[in-house]
């Protein structure tokens, strides 16, 4: 049995997808800004020809400017996880620099090649020279095939001949091997797949190509041969979880002698190609501004809050379902477009038509403000997202369209987004650094569980928060109430009382402290006064 011969590869071109190739790249730099949304801004150092640009939407940030050149690297991960992608976006990169490539499959036919380059719009055309090594139709033949001698060496060698002679006869920049799995099944043993890696590194290495090679580590046992021998090696990870839409994340194992993003990376494959969301580190992004307070329009709220909420704080809002968390939030967003503020609302809890007619009766217009071009309100879904991506869309927002203001409502949806991810409180204290050195307000609301008494909510935060506002349902008088106090302002004084509020249809409307009731915060308070503090409900 023997493999084809030169005449039986077989030549296609990829072009580069539908508008101008990305040519936007940045390095990592503490001190400087975000990076635009992930359209990457170059620097010298990303420019610099001993760096070989990925193609890839975000990749390039995490491996700091691109691929070191002239060296082998390692794509790994599971079918489906996202290598053939990123292998032709690696080519098409490439030829949009003016570099030649070569897509070298041992495992996927021509056929599959061209599907799967056309299901992200990118058109054959001569863009970079695809080998496709396959077997002579032959060996379909039962007459022709060996019964009682399997010639796995004469196969091996005759594979590793055509793939030198085909890169010697192309002289390519760029070189994809896909994959690494049919040249293990014909090696049969460690020993000598390791001898044949070596032998392709240092033909490469002689050739000065940038090469990619694939592993879709079928293989029964984790092979680790050929991490020791490549210069990178990238994991693809594609998980499942019980509910929702797959969620697929990379990680640099190795980048011998240079720096790269440690940690793991959420991406997606969408039409168009794959777009990586870098861990999102707060410590490299840092704006001079000036804390000054923020007020609400509401003057009781703002004497509760010694003035309002400082420029570049997160406030959180804790209380019971049907409390008014989302509404007290939208009354700040209210008064920060009123001051000439750009607004970023992310809802992951209430349909957004439910939420315009709701509060347009309470005075706030939702949809004129988005109208306005002041608002930007998104209905996050969580069953649909990765923490990586909600990060992404945040930064997305404060980057191109400089909100200083932000609402997450809620924290109970965004934990829902990752219900098998055991860094919450990482992931916020991250993007929470991040939104205050940006000088950006941030609002935040948790529902706890539970109506009055003690009350416990799904995840505590109140560490990270710079305000904390408690709300609170209470009875007197027969009636069902509500009461406010804020328990925790790391940047200035603020009341220790408590305050009744009432949502009516005009909005909200705080009244004096309760000064004469004990246990509001239990939910069952004792009268100890003579006044009448309450809010009138004929009012």
């Amino acid at each position: 049995m023997r493999w084809a011969g030169g005449n039986h590869f077989r030549a296609i071109g990829i072009p580069e997808p539908s508008g101008e190739a990305k040519d936007e790249q940045r390095v990592l730099r503490a001190s400087a800004r975000s990076y635009e949304n992930l359209e990457l801004q170059m620097t010298e150092e990303e420019t610099s020809p001993s760096k070989a640009s990925t193609g890839v939407t975000g990749l390039d940030d995490v491996l700091l400017g691109g691929l070191a050149r002239g060296h082998v690297y390692l794509l790994e991960g599971t079918p489906g996880a996202g290598k053939t992608t990123i292998a032709l976006q690696f080519l098409l990169e490439g030829a949009g620099r003016g570099e030649s490539g070569i897509y070298i499959t041992l495992s996927e036919t021509r056929g599959e090649l061209i599907a799967g380059a056309a299901s992200h719009g990118w058109v054959v055309g001569d863009r970079f020279k695809v080998f496709e090594l396959a077997p002579p139709e032959s060996l379909l033949d039962e007459d022709q095939q060996q019964s009682l001698l399997y010639s796995s060496d004469m196969e091996l060698g005759e594979t590793i001949k055509l793939i030198f002679e085909a890169v010697e006869r192309e002289k390519p920049d760029r070189i994809v091997l896909d994959s690494l799995s049919e040249i293990r099944l014909l090696a049969q043993s460690s020993l000598r797949y390791r001898r044949q890696i070596l032998a392709l590194k240092h033909f490469f290495a002689k050739n000065t190509a940038t090469v990619l090679m694939l592993d879709d580590l079928t293989s029964e046992a984790l092979d680790k041969t050929v991490h020791s021998v490549v210069h990178g090696v990238l994991r693809l990870e594609q998980l499942a979880p019980n509910y929702g839409a797959e969620r697929r994340r990379l990680r640099v194992i190795k980048y011998r002698g240079q720096a790269f993003r440690g940690g793991y990376h959420d991406f997606n494959i969408e039409t168009g190609g794959v777009q990586v969301f870098p861990r999102l580190i707060a410590a490299e992004h840092r704006t001079a501004f000036v804390r000054t307070p923020l007020p609400s329009q509401l003057p009781e709220l703002d004497a509760l809050l010694g003035g309002g909420i400082e420029k570049g704080s997160s406030a959180l809002l804790l209380g019971p379902a049907g409390s008014g968390k989302s509404l007290f939030t939208l009354h700040f967003a209210a008064a920060a477009v009123a001051r000439g503020e750009k607004v970023a609302l992310f809802i992951f809890d209430e349909e957004l038509g439910l939420l315009f007619e709701r509060v347009r009766d309470m005075g706030i217009d939702l949809e004129a403000l988005r109208a306005s071009g002041s608002l930007f309100i998104e209905q996050v879904d969580a069953a649909e997202l990765s923490p990586g991506e909600f990060a992404h869309r945040v930064r997305g927002r404060i980057d191109r369209e400089q909100v200083q203001t932000v609402v997450i409502d809620s924290l109970n949806g965004y934990q829902a987004a990752m219900p098998e991810e055991q860094s919450l409180l990482l992931h916020m204290h991250e993007l929470l650094q991040y939104l205050n050195r940006q000088g950006v307000t941030t609002f935040l609301t948790v529902a706890q569980h539970g109506l009055v008494g003690d009350m416990k909510a799904p995840v505590d935060i109140t560490y990270l928060a710079d305000t904390v506002i408690l709300l609170r349902y209470f009875e007197a008088h027969g009636l069902v109430r509500r009461a406010i106090s804020v328990i925790k302002k790391r940047a200035g004084r603020h009341e220790d009382t408590i305050r009744e509020y009432r949502i009516a249809s005009r909005g909200i409307r705080i009244g004096q402290p309760l000064s004469d009731f004990q246990g509001v915060l239990r939910g069952v308070p004792s009268y100890v006064g003579d006044a009448a503090p309450l809010i009138d409900d004929r009012e």
